[in-house]
């Protein structure tokens, strides 16, 4: 599967990356979610989106709420990607579209679970 990783920490892209590749994925990244847009739109066969909530140029929410509007992205799995615990905000990006969260730290036992539910077989 094609995923695309979104998040202006250089360590959390690798990290994550690194995570998916071990699991067999083609991983495609982006610096921050105005990035991330271009980089979604321009990609065919994008089977998820993990994306950073706090990012400078566009946030993960907005990146999602551009996302949903978007007719090629609409429907991808995004994950939400935070240290962020506030109900508020959570509730805030599942009803502009964001598919579930993951919160940071995370294993690579957690992504494999994440990406199970984003992308069920």
């Amino acid at each position: 599967m094609k995923i695309l990783v979104i998040d202006d920490s250089t360590t959390i892209r690798m990290v994550l990356s690194a995570a998916l590749k071990e699991l067999g994925h083609e991983v495609v990244q982006a610096v921050n979610g105005k990035v991330g847009l271009e980089t979604a739109k321009s990609q065919d066969g994008l089977c998820a989106v993990f994306v950073d909530w706090n990012m400078p140029e566009m946030s993960g929410y907005e990146f999602v709420v551009a996302a949903r509007a978007d007719e090629k992205l609409k429907t991808v799995p995004i994950a939400m990607l935070t240290s962020e615990t506030d109900a508020a905000n959570v509730e805030k990006a599942l009803k502009a579209g964001a598919t579930l969260f993951v919160t940071k730290p995370f294993t690579k036992d957690t992504i494999k679970e994440k990406l199970a539910l984003l992308v069920p077989a």
